[in-house]
């Protein structure tokens, strides 16, 4: 059992003031105002800052993360050269250097608040070397943070001798969801017949499927409308994702207003991945250049399920990154244009309760009943914490603080000032707007 923890006067995203929060064995026992403190309860002030339940990432490769450099950089940028640098890897993989690697970024996580993760691993290796990393990995972190692994054919399910065989191999050892890759197949019917395969894989298991689809430039890729149209014939509405869709950036909207009505029939969410969508897709443009980060507001408007991955950190196809998912809602923000409060809101529900929703986490939320896993932000609302990449100054799992960070405030000494030295500067607060810019 743990000691019961109780914040105080915490704003909530929806926009409550002055809210405690009571966790008790793991759980959330209450929340609302002037809570009674239990015995021996250890007492938060949370001083108004936004309490968050925690982040998740829909979609991530733990296997290649922080594998930056080896053998050598991307020098294209492209996709293709990232696959092809990570198959020069892939014979030196070692079940410890996967595992380490992962556990060191699975740290970096829990700091930033990122508390789920559903992360794809590449079976197209006999030895099967990053799935036995990634299957102790979980177990290892599974106190601290939820880890869902995706059975990935990285080098395309029929393209590459074994790999049908050895996905299989990746879910009997314990992996939960199957993974396709149809765009890299060799032929687009082959990408079809990949889709078929897996679907009728995961519905004879009974397990969800999650499928990199139509991730290129190519207008003319039809990839998510086989998988919607499996999606129904299988019975398999609501257990369905298609990640990346970056070639709906590129169709025309004719095609494109009958495809999201054919994705919302089968009820298959969608996963973004704004920070690298946008840095792999468009290499091949002269100007104007694609931005390839699929419909958002489109997909959204329509009721479907749409949340934000990282996809990439430190790998052979990103060079950047740092676990934290307010980068990317604020990237998916910018390029998809949704600047209005409520689009902004949209955006950071697309790293939490969407994600948490794509990945089917139990008891996730700020109500009785849900799971203590939740974190404090140094914003006051949704936007502001996007605005900021807001500090976290708690990360709680099970109802036991797990990380802290000091309060972001800048001591500022400024010549010219004598009254006034020093500065403590909270960019949180607004300026206030002056009469000639009120009726802009």
């Amino acid at each position: 059992m743990t000691r019961p923890l109780l914040l105080r006067d915490a704003t909530l995203p929806d926009g409550r003031q002055g809210v405690d929060l009571l966790a008790v064995d793991g759980r959330i026992a209450a929340v609302g105002p002037a809570l009674a403190a239990p015995e021996a309860a250890e007492t938060v002030d949370a001083g108004g800052w936004m309490l968050s339940p925690p982040f998740v990432d829909a979609h991530f490769h733990l296997d290649a993360a922080l594998s930056h450099g080896q053998p050598r950089v991307n020098a294209s940028g492209t996709l293709l050269e990232g696959i092809a640098l990570w198959g020069e890897l892939k014979p030196a993989l070692t079940e410890e250097a996967v595992a380490a690697r992962a556990l060191e970024y699975c740290d970096w996580a829990i700091a930033r608040g990122l508390l789920a993760i559903r992360s794809h691993v590449d079976v197209c290796d006999d030895r099967l070397v990053a799935v036995r990393a990634l299957l102790a990995v979980r177990e290892r972190v599974r106190p601290h943070l939820d880890l869902q692994l995706v059975a990935f054919p990285q080098d395309g399910l029929l393209r590459a001798p074994g790999a049908l065989a050895n996905l299989k191999r990746a879910l009997d050892l314990g992996v939960e969801v199957v993974g396709g890759i149809p765009h890299f197949e060799r032929t687009a019917s082959e990408g079809a017949e990949s889709i078929r395969l897996l679907c009728e894989l995961a519905a004879a298991r009974g397990l969800p499927v999650d499928m990199h689809c139509d991730e290129s430039d190519d207008p003319l890729s039809r990839q998510v409308e086989a998988l919607a149209f499996h999606t129904q014939r299988l019975g398999l509405q609501g257990r369905v994702t298609g990640s990346h869709l970056t070639s709906m950036h590129s169709m025309d909207d004719y095609y494109v207003s009958k495809l999201i009505p054919l994705l919302a029939e089968a009820e298959l969410c969608v996963v973004a991945n704004p920070l690298v969508n946008i840095t792999l897709q468009g290499r091949h443009d002269g100007y104007p250049k694609r931005r390839g980060m699929t419909r958002v507001p489109e997909l959204l408007a329509a009721g479907i399920v749409v949340g934000f991955g990282h996809d990439c950190v430190l790998d052979p196809w990103y060079g950047l990154g740092s676990a934290d998912m307010l980068e990317v809602a604020s990237m998916g923000l910018h390029v998809a244009q949704m600047t209005s409060v409520a689009a902004q809101r949209q955006c950071y529900d697309a790293v939490t309760v969407h994600n948490a929703r794509i990945l089917g986490l139990p008891g996730y939320g700020l109500e009785p009943g849900c799971r203590a896993d939740f974190v404090l932000l140094q914003a006051r609302s949704p936007e502001e914490a996007i605005r900021l990449r807001a500090q976290r100054l708690l990360v709680v799992r099970g109802g036991t603080i797990v990380s802290r960070m000091a309060p972001a405030r800048a001591e500022l000494t400024l010549p010219g000032r004598p009254d006034r030295q020093a500065w403590g500067v909270d960019f949180t607060r607004q300026a206030p707007l002056r009469p000639a810019q009120a009726n802009r």
